[in-house]
């Protein structure tokens, strides 16, 4: 993505999409790749359910795709624990 792209604001997404993108931050701080099966453990969704997302968070740009599971995207937030 170059960088004066904007991914737009995280209210664009649907709740369904936010939480499906959290989870995978949340793996993702442990520099981890988030599978289906992670996710949909993660907040309680169908795997169907978080395939959809996990295809349009692609899509948007927010994540990418590793084998068979995902990572976060090009961002611009950063994380402070």
């Amino acid at each position: 993505m170059r960088e004066e792209e904007s991914l737009g604001d995280a209210q664009e997404m649907s709740g369904t999409e936010l939480a499906v993108y959290e989870a995978v931050a949340a793996l993702n701080v442990d520099e981890r790749s988030a599978t289906v099966a992670e996710v949909a453990e993660m907040t309680a969704l169908g795997e169907d359910d978080v395939r959809r997302c996990l295809g349009s968070l692609v899509e948007g740009g927010r994540l990418v795709p590793k084998g068979d599971a995902y990572l976060l995207g090009a961002h611009d937030w950063g994380l402070e624990y």
